[in-house]
């Protein structure tokens, strides 16, 4: 199965990123490698560091790598920037992407046990060399913790039924494949409350999935330290695909872009917050109604973009 991952809002990425062709760029997802790509043709004498922490997404790249000589693939977690940049003796950087969304490969691939639309192993392991997989959460989490979890990450309001009755079926047998999980949320939810909508796994998948890769606890730290390591006028740009992500990114944003942070009524400021980002996007930019068309998942897609000053 090919790795790839048709890149969201590209043109918008493209621009917002300002390409100097001489510049340094961060993809801090290289996934199919389509932003990649696209920011080295135009940083032709620069450098391109893309970061991917799923194995196989660097493996299908390496045949691509006499191609792209300007492209420096490593495997981590983006969350190690700072480290990743160190270790590469780069001191700052033009500009970089964060693409929150979870690869077509990493989705459409059964064996990796993210779809609720194919019957595989639950896994969810965006690195498949960790050992946190969604098996163990849904059999090892107490009944409070996965409530909280499917109601905090997935926004689902039977949170607590569901997780009575994954709680209640894990009693008698281990919950082992993606459709085990289906057929536990289709019991849970009453019939007249699933004839609607997404699909009634939809919400619950995604709150494993997030719980399993720990998905929301980096963003905020990986944008800050992507800030300070971006020259004066450097870009962020970074994409969210649900509301959670959006909001960490938007709040983060807005703290950065402060001068102050002392409260309201405090007379003199002595917290030496220094505001270091001007916010470009004031509303988020969505997916145009012709790529909503051409790729249905850009259709829930924000960028927001930030510049260093």
């Amino acid at each position: 199965m090919d790795f790839y991952h048709e890149p969201v809002m590209l043109d918008e990425i493209i621009e917002g990123l300002k390409i100097k062709k001489n510049g340094v760029y961060v993809d801090c997802t290289l996934g199919g490698g389509g932003h990649t790509k696209e920011i080295s043709k135009r940083a032709f004498e620069g450098k391109v560091i893309a970061i991917d922490r799923d194995i196989e997404a660097i493996k299908n790249f390496e045949k691509e790598k006499e191609i792209y000589k300007n492209i420096t693939v490593v495997q981590n977690n983006f969350l190690n920037i700072d480290k990743v940049l160190e270790d590469l003796n780069i001191d700052k950087i033009d500009g970089a992407l964060i693409d929150l969304g979870v690869s077509s490969y990493q989705l459409d691939n059964p064996e990796r046990g993210f779809s609720y639309n194919e019957n595989y192993e639950l896994d969810m392991r965006m690195n498949i060399e960790q050992n946190l997989t969604a098996r163990h959460v849904v059999n090892g989490y107490t009944k409070n913790e996965l409530r909280e979890i499917i109601y905090k990450y997935g926004e689902e309001k039977w949170a607590d039924r569901i997780a009575e009755f994954i709680v209640k079926e894990r009693e008698d047998r281990f919950i082992e494949t993606t459709f085990d999980l289906v057929e536990i949320i289709k019991k849970a939810i009453p019939k007249s409350a699933r004839i609607d909508g997404p699909h009634p796994a939809k919400r619950t998948f995604q709150a494993i999935r997030i719980e399993v890769n720990k998905e929301l606890d980096v963003i905020e730290p990986t944008i800050k330290k992507i800030v300070s390591k971006l020259a004066k006028n450097g870009i962020i740009c970074v994409i969210t695909f649900h509301s959670l992500e959006d909001r960490i990114v938007k709040n983060t944003f807005k703290w950065l872009e402060k001068d102050c942070v002392c409260p309201p009524k405090q007379p003199i400021c002595n917290c030496d917050k220094e505001r270091e980002i001007k916010i470009i996007t004031k509303k988020p930019i969505e997916a145009s109604n012709e790529e909503v068309n051409r790729n249905p998942r850009s259709r829930s897609a924000k960028l927001r973009i930030a510049k260093k000053i």
